[in-house]
């Protein structure tokens, strides 16, 4: 993305552009100036050769024809008849001749007048004039040298003619000479056009070298400028980059800020930095993750220790479930005999006359009672015992056996109500056995004692029947630590899958941050060094070395 700054500046490719596009005006001018000059040469050379050459050569052919005409005219006044014809013909030729420069020039003349300038047009005028005179007394005198006169064919040519003949190429000459100097002057113009076109050439070609000079002096130093160095360290420089090295100290010049050299210099700050951060990170992950690992594998084994416990709590249930079932159906026996023995105790009251034989049932009866009572006070300790052992495995548990803990303690306390019944139901029919040993002796009294017999036998059943809901209670409050049981077990399953899936996104990030360390492994941010002598010796390459290629 261009930074504001860097739109305000001039590329190279700019830079480059308006350095040659100078040469280029400059060469432009100069082809044009020379295109000018040779023009302004070319045109008076042709000036010389098609106009005024043409026109001398013209003049030159008049020139010819008047004098030889003027020798033939003399002729004429000196040959004799026999050889006259000859001569004439000659006069005729010549002036033949003449009119065919003089219809050329004529149209010169006619139709291209602004191609003569003033004393051509006089000139031309007066050689007309002077043809205008003459070609009269050319006819005069060949007609008077036809007819014999040959005096005064004579006279006319030595006084008119000959006077006449001299003007026309006079002013022949005159025309002539003009065109001559016109020449002379287009080709002195010609080299002064040359000599200012060379003085021109060398004036602009220096220019242009100057000029060329200037720009390739500030193009090379801002390019300088803009590497902030050789481009022989630039291109060293960027190649350590690219080989990983990035620990190469680079000399900036004074108030270098903004160079190719100094961006390449902070981007290989910036990329140590990154390279440092990125591989320190790297190693922290690294640790982090073989911490993970190590917890992981810490976790699994407690797992496994949790689920030995499981196993064992679950047997210790199964045992209590056994002994609470006993429980119940010892209780469920303590009723009945209980039941019986309310009917007995009835019974005994309206047979008074048979209460020895009925006491001695009934101390029987009460000998098996305690006995009984005896059994439920041992299942009630026993039932105590394992609702301890209950409590102490819920509380390994934790939170998730904070139920159990609760179960087990209203189980303990049912167990002690029991064993406190049982104790009491002990003392009673203790106290029944007392009372029918003394039965023999208070037979008065033995309704009142068969009444107080039933009563406590009413209090047993009871008691009795209590012992039975709490057997049940127990046995559902086994059930539902079973339930809590075979749950902790699901959650310890989920427990070691997820722990297990741990391990792998452990193992992964570990596999992560080695790649990452080998990734970042080609970058070398710290010189190389070696031990010699009992000292270290830098063996890293200094960067201008780098650009031999070693």
């Amino acid at each position: 993305m261009k930074t504001e700054a860097s739109k305000n500046k001039i590329t190279v490719a700019a830079r480059l552009g308006i350095g040659f596009s100078l040469i280029f005006v400059m060469m432009l001018i100069l082809t044009g100036l020379s295109i000018v000059k040779v023009n302004a040469i070319e045109g008076g050379l042709s000036r010389i050769s098609d106009v005024n050459n043409v026109k001398q050569r013209y003049a030159i052919n008049f020139r010819g024809s008047v004098h030889d005409r003027a020798i033939a005219l003399r002729d004429v006044t000196l040959v004799p008849d026999a050889d006259l014809k000859p001569v004439l013909d000659t006069i005729s030729r010549l002036d033949a001749e003449y009119q065919k420069s003089a219809g050329p020039l004529d149209a010169i003349y006619a139709g291209q007048k602004a191609g003569l300038n003033g004393d051509e047009q006089a000139i031309l005028a007066e050689i007309k004039g002077n043809e205008s005179r003459t070609m009269p007394m050319i006819k005069h005198i060949v007609e008077a040298r036809q007819a014999g006169n040959m005096d005064d064919a004579r006279q006319m040519l030595l006084e008119k003619a000959k006077p006449a003949f001299t003007d026309w190429l006079a002013s022949i000459n005159k025309f002539i000479d003009l065109e001559q100097l016109k020449s002379e002057m287009e080709s002195q113009q010609a080299r002064q056009v040359a000599h200012d076109f060379h003085v021109v050439m060398l004036t602009l070609c220096l220019a242009a070298l100057l000029i060329g000079a200037a720009v390739a002096i500030v193009i090379t130093r801002n390019i300088r400028k803009a590497l902030g160095a050789e481009p022989d360290e630039v291109k060293a420089l960027a190649s350590a980059v690219d080989r990983g090295e990035l620990f190469h100290d680079v000399q900036l010049r004074d108030g270098d800020v903004d160079s190719i050299m100094s961006v390449l210099a902070k981007m290989s700050a910036n990329l140590r930095r990154t390279v440092s951060d990125v591989r320190d990170t790297a190693h922290g992950v690294s640790e982090i993750s073989g911490q993970i690992s190590h917890g992981n594998h810490m976790l699994a084994e407690r797992t496994e220790e949790q689920a030995g416990a499981l196993e064992k709590t679950a047997s210790a249930m199964d045992e209590l479930t056994s002994a609470v079932k006993q429980n119940a159906d010892n209780a469920f026996q303590a009723n009945q005999l209980a039941v019986n023995a309310s009917d007995i105790a009835v019974k005994g009251g309206t047979i008074v006359g048979e209460v020895v034989d009925t006491m001695n049932s009934i101390n029987t009866s009460s000998r098996k009672i305690v006995d009984i009572i005896g059994v439920i006070d041992g299942i009630a300790f026993q039932t105590n015992i394992l609702a301890l052992n209950a409590a102490v495995e819920a509380a390994r548990a934790g939170e998730q056996g904070r139920g159990f803990a609760v179960v087990a303690s209203e189980v303990r306390s049912l167990a002690q109500r029991s064993s406190a019944a049982a104790k009491e139901i002990k003392t009673l029919i203790d106290d029944s056995v007392s009372r029918v040993d003394a039965g023999t002796r208070l037979v008065e009294t033995a309704g009142n004692t068969m009444d107080e017999i039933v009563s406590s036998v009413r209090k047993v059943t009871d008691m009795v029947g209590d012992i039975t809901t709490a057997s049940h209670e127990q046995h559902l409050g086994i059930e539902e630590v079973n339930r809590a049981i075979a749950s902790m077990d699901h959650v310890r399953q989920k427990n070691m899958t997820l722990v297990q899936e741990a391990s792998n996104e452990v193992q992964a990030l570990q596999d992560q941050a080695d790649h990452l360390n080998q990734a970042v492994g080609v970058f070398k941010i710290e010189q190389l060094q070696m031990i010699a002598g009992g000292r270290e010796i830098d063996v890293t390459p200094p960067l201008m070395a780098l650009k031999s290629g070693t």
